[in-house]
């Protein structure tokens, strides 16, 4: 018999676990990185995207040529009558010279912890790297490029605008200016700042301006772009000259060094980034270490739940890369677009893809970018009264239509609940923040106008009930009064209404009388085969798998149905779900996510966010297939529509906690998938943030909560824990345990398992 010492066994272990760690330190390293192996061939898939709220940039990572395609996020055709299209800005190209080896080593990647994109690649003994931001604080996109040996960069700098504005350079600048058909005027301009070498401006073969680069030892671009638009229309939507801004911002970063530039931006980005992090599993993965292309691929076999953590923040990155405050919000794309007739638009749908943006803005502790939303909504007030006054004569405030632009100008059909929709994004800030000046300067007068014309435009049958009159469930079925969708979202906003004169004492009268209109409401009814019905009349089709399931919306994001306060109705939404089916489009992937969550299914929500990571797109591959994500994580409609990775954040959030009624839930539809994590950050509404949530085998270990305002707290758990302050009180309610108290403003509160 072979025997062996037990210094083998300790040298054998200590190997063991250097390799595990050091695996380990890799894999955790990637665990908020998008990376690949090769350049991106196609924008809508394998580019990456970076953005800083305004200006937006698609990298391809090439190798012979570097090509970012920009954007602005306020540059738009039409006006206040005609939609138009959000636009795309131009181009920057950096084609290099005199490299005709073949690359090494060659890796690409987004590091959505700090906002950075970096490239890095050997041609022959020469390391070349790059490394890409879009700055808020600074307000510029900047390029940085340097290289292992000196004078390795020789390249032609091009900038084109999708609008074929020509071209000027001037000393080591690039520009372009130029007016759209409706007016706007917009500007560019890309400075280079050289570490040796030489620049020159030169013409192209459109006699269009171009730098030429000689034997730099490396070198920065800063582009900035800017539109003369404001969302104000006493101004008449008119604002700063974008060049004279273009210059000031170049003028300001230019002050800095590139090193001082990148600080600024990390720490601007990672105090808002920063705030959430999300394990659901502490196995050890090597599953990061492929391409992300390749991850995607590998996860239905591998269970890969650090890509599902990575998709999670990767709504976050993409939400405070496209919408910060002072901005606009993010739109169908976020802020990412090629086209000058982008599909959709790539618009403001009020029918769901706005609101759908910003469920993940509040619970995942991203208020302030929620602000762009927010006054955007307020931007457009006159404009749609003025507007529904002529759709809808003899009614007080407004409504929208389905396809909106900046202006206020809309197209397609009225969506007469869009309005009351956008309200709930009006309270729901409040709700998590309780700011009592902002519920009272700007949201109340939103609330209460928005109630006006559903008071002015309900229908009063003879027996009191009161429907909303000639209402259609968005893209699906016939028009009729009564429709559920329409109902339960007037439901919703006279709910916020109501709890908003309560909160601020005021218009009492006016109050009671939201209150008596809500009580006399076509409330969702129960139809033939048990399911929530789509329309007053039962009509609903058990094998309709349509994408839209508006009629559940009084599930999520409303709050009238409950699975703990109103199961019957839950149940008859369940019913709805099963006939709809699991596979849809991307951003109704995402919602079923957030329902069956409501649901308290952790499992069938889980189900969906499997089918969601299914990779749509690359070589060979059909864009237009079905849902999914592509290699660059964007959400697939199909094609490329960012309201799925928003919605797909906001629904992890839900599985993992939930605040809509009064109380917090936590845990309430863990899939069996992630019987083991932690989380940090998350907020609910009252204003209570769980700085820390920690589980195994299903059941919580840790928790604590702190409570920035104050007031009374009461959170559902399923399994028992002791808390460290005395005057918590706890009970039981329907196989779960309630634990409630009282708390002071900024005060943490902590409880552990009680084994």
């Amino acid at each position: 018999m072979r025997v062996t010492s037990p210094l083998f066994y300790r040298i054998t272990l200590s190997i063991l676990c250097a390799t595990c760690f050091l695996l380990a330190n890799k894999s955790n390293a990637q665990d908020l990185k998008l990376w690949d192996n090769k350049p991106a061939k196609d924008w809508m898939t394998d580019a990456y995207p970076i953005g800083n709220g305004r200006i937006g940039g698609m990298v391809f990572g090439g190798i012979a040529q570097e090509h970012i395609q920009f954007n602005e996020i306020s540059l738009w055709t039409g006006d206040e009558n005609e939609t138009g299209a959000y636009q795309a800005f131009g181009d920057l190209y950096v084609k290099f010279t005199g490299k005709d080896s073949t690359a090494t080593n060659y890796h690409r990647e987004l590091d959505i912890s700090k906002s950075l994109l970096n490239i890095s690649y050997a041609l022959g003994a020469v390391n070349y790297s790059r490394q890409y931001f879009c700055s808020f604080p600074d307000k510029v996109m900047a390029l940085h490029y340097k290289a292992s040996k000196a004078g390795a960069y020789s390249a032609i700098i091009q900038l084109t605008d999708a609008h074929e504005a020509i071209i000027t350079g001037s000393s080591a600048s690039l520009q372009m200016n130029g007016k759209l058909d409706n007016g706007m005027a917009y500007s560019a301009t890309a400075r280079i700042i050289l570490d040796g070498g030489s620049v020159s401006v030169e013409k192209d073969e459109k006699g269009f301006s171009q730098l030429n680069i000689q034997k730099a030892n490396g070198f920065t671009i800063l582009l900035s772009a800017a539109t003369d638009y404001s969302n104000k229309r006493e101004d008449k939507w008119k604002g700063e000259d974008p060049a004279v801004k273009v210059k000031n911002i170049l003028a300001a970063a230019g002050t800095k060094t590139y090193p001082q530039l990148l600080t600024r931006h990390v720490a601007d980005y990672r105090s808002l980034f920063g705030r959430v992090s999300l394990s659901l599993g502490s196995k050890i993965s090597t599953y990061s270490l492929v391409p992300t292309y390749q991850r995607i691929l590998n996860y239905k076999k591998s269970g890969d739940t650090k890509l599902e953590a990575l998709l999670f923040q990767y709504g976050r990155y993409l939400l405070i890369s496209s919408s910060r405050k002072s901005g606009l919000p993010a739109n169908l794309q976020g802020l990412w677009n090629n086209s000058t007739s982008p599909p959709w638009r790539s618009d403001y749908h009020s029918n769901i893809n706005i609101q759908m943006n910003y469920w993940l803005a509040e619970p995942t502790n991203l208020s302030e970018c929620h602000y762009p939303y927010l006054d955007y909504i307020n931007s457009m007030r006159k404009v749609k009264t003025e507007s529904t006054a002529k759709q809808y004569p003899g009614t007080r405030g407004w409504t929208v239509k389905t396809e909106n632009n900046i202006f206020g100008g809309s197209s397609f059909l009225w969506n007469t609940p869009g309005s009351a929709w956008y309200a709930q994004g009006i309270w729901e800030h409040y709700a998590f923040t309780q700011d009592k000046n902002y519920l009272k300067t700007f949201a109340y007068p939103i609330l209460k106008e928005i109630s006006q014309f559903w008071d002015d435009h309900l229908k009063r049958r003879p027996d009191g009930t009161l429907v909303s009159p000639m209402g259609w469930s968005p893209e699906h079925g016939p028009t009729e009064d009564g429709v559920t969708y329409d109902q339960e979202i007037v439901y919703d906003l006279f709910t916020n209404y109501i709890e908003a004169c309560d909160v601020l004492g005021l218009d009492k009268t006016y109050r009671d009388h939201i209150a008596s209109l809500k009580e006399h409401l076509l409330m969702p009814k129960i139809g033939k085969w048990g399911q929530l019905q789509e329309w007053e009349t039962d009509r609903d089709d058990p094998k309709d798998n349509h994408r839209h399931a508006s009629h559940l919306f009084a599930l999520h994001p409303g709050k009238q149905i409950s699975a703990i306060k109103t199961p019957e109705l839950a149940q008859a939404a369940k019913v709805s779900l099963l006939a709809r089916g699991d596979a849809s489009t991307g951003w109704s992937m995402a919602w079923k996510m957030n329902f069956w969550a409501r649901l308290l299914d952790g499992d069938h929500a889980y189900t969906i966010l499997n089918n969601f990571i299914t990779l749509v797109g690359g070589a060979g591959v059909d864009y237009n297939e079905g849902g999914g994500i592509y290699a660059n994580l964007f959400c697939a409609h199909p094609p490329f529509q960012i309201d799925g990775n928003f919605g797909y954040t906001a629904g992890v959030a839900e599985m993992l906690f939930q605040s809509q009624t009064d109380e917090i839930q936590l845990l309430p539809a863990l899939p069996k998938a992630w019987a083991e994590g932690s989380v940090q950050g998350l907020c609910a509404r009252g204003n209570f943030v769980i700085t820390n949530l920690e589980w195994k085998n299903s059941k919580i270990t840790r928790l604590s909560i702190k409570s920035v305002s104050g007031g009374d707290c009461k959170i559902r758990v399923s399994n028992t824990l002791k808390a460290a302050s005395a005057h918590v009180k706890s009970s039981t309610q329907d196989k779960a345990i309630i634990y409630s108290f009282k708390t002071a403003p900024g005060a943490t509160y902590s409880f552990i398992a009680n084994n």
